[in-house]
């Protein structure tokens, strides 16, 4: 069996280990790693592979960064010539980026199975790239591995049905056939690969020495992190969300700044207490974000690990596909917003046990495609 795996920014480098890592153990799959170039910053790329052990990707496409139809269209041309090349019995894409589109339509235009990790995630706002990058990639996907039972939800509403186990997490091992002729669609609750990494990762960032380097006392400070295209390609909306971060009673924060988010910075004020960084590897950022008091970030993988790390957050966006962080009292939308008091802090386990990854290579593997 062959498989091609995509992944092209900085999240999906973090889930892809999991996968990769429970592939290891199958000697009769072949594991063919593409990486699109998108994230090409070596703090935001290299590290990471570097960290987590991955080995280097087979296929380094290079297509940088662009307008969205530009480099899209730039990925798909190049991993349509990989898949030729290859010829893979499946793809598998992670998250919402444009290198997920990207290798969902080069795979669905070739008659490709495509197997979508993190799949269903919905914030119901089309103004969000994407949000249309998940919901064109899971309607083009054979596979779609959710992370929780509200993403099922999701897919329900869009009129999937077929679900594997009736949508509860598969047990493991995982004994049952699947005909790699599938005719439609089939859900699967696999749970959350990033789940797997942050239990995993959490002795080797105890080690960490990112607090003594930026001279930090635990919890004396917050972690803010901002990406997204709505916050930081306008400088108006940038400068809002730094003087809703001003006007909060916090003695100091760190703010790794992501490449995107630095274009803007000359165009806008903040104040002394935001002390700007690079940004970090993953095993440094755990660690900051663990001992910190307070996460203020529009990102969805840095919502739920604050949720794991027992830190609360305030989403810096208007809503957030990570419902249950909301739900259950860690996560509060910054519109809502009033007090440090307001975080309930209810406990609760909506992501899996930790082994994503096992079921996501599992299923795959007994799908008996040769």
């Amino acid at each position: 069996m062959k498989i091609i795996q995509i992944v092209g920014a900085r999240p999906q480098f973090i889930k892809y280990f999991p996968v990769h890592k429970a592939l290891l153990k199958y000697e009769n799959v072949r594991n063919i790693l593409i990486h699109t170039g998108q994230h090409y910053d070596v703090n935001m790329s290299d590290i990471f592979f570097k960290e987590l052990g991955i080995p280097e990707p087979h296929y380094h496409l290079g297509v940088g960064s662009g307008p969205q139809g530009a480099q899209t269209a730039r990925m798909i041309e190049k991993i349509e010539e990989v898949i030729l090349k290859e010829k893979p019995d499946c793809i598998v894409i992670y998250g919402d980026t444009n290198s997920t589109l990207a290798g969902a339509l080069a795979a669905s235009k070739l008659h490709l199975p495509v197997f979508h990790i993190e799949a269903g995630l919905r914030s119901y706002n089309k103004f969000m790239p994407e949000e249309i990058n998940r919901v064109l990639s899971d309607h083009v996907s054979t596979l779609l591995f959710c992370p929780t039972k509200t993403a099922i939800k999701n897919l329900e509403k869009e009129g999937f049905k077929n679900k594997l186990n009736d949508g509860e997490l598969i047990p493991i091992p995982f004994n049952q056939k699947i005909v790699s002729n599938i005719s439609e669609p089939l859900i699967v609750n696999a749970g959350d690969v990033m789940y797997d990494i942050i239990k995993e990762i959490g002795p080797k960032a105890e080690k960490s020495e990112i607090l003594e380097r930026l001279g930090l006392n635990g919890k004396n400070y917050a972690t803010m992190t901002l990406h997204r295209a709505e916050n930081v390609d306008n400088a108006e909306r940038l400068q809002k969300l730094l003087n809703f971060v001003n006007d909060i009673d916090l003695e100091k924060v760190i703010f790794p700044v992501h490449p995107r988010t630095k274009r803007l910075l000359s165009q806008v004020n903040f104040s002394e207490k935001i002390k700007i960084i690079d940004p970090l590897g993953y095993i440094d950022m755990v660690k900051l974000t663990k001992e910190s008091s307070l996460v203020l970030t529009d990102s969805g993988g840095l919502q739920k690990e604050a949720f794991w790390l027992g830190v609360p957050c305030i989403t810096l966006r208007e809503e957030t596909e990570w419902i249950e962080t909301i739900e259950l009292g860690w996560n509060i939308l910054y519109k809502n917003f009033k007090s440090i008091n307001d975080f309930t802090k209810k406990t609760a386990y909506p992501f899996g046990d930790g082994r994503a990854g096992e079921r996501i290579v599992e299923v795959i593997v007994n799908m008996g495609i040769n």
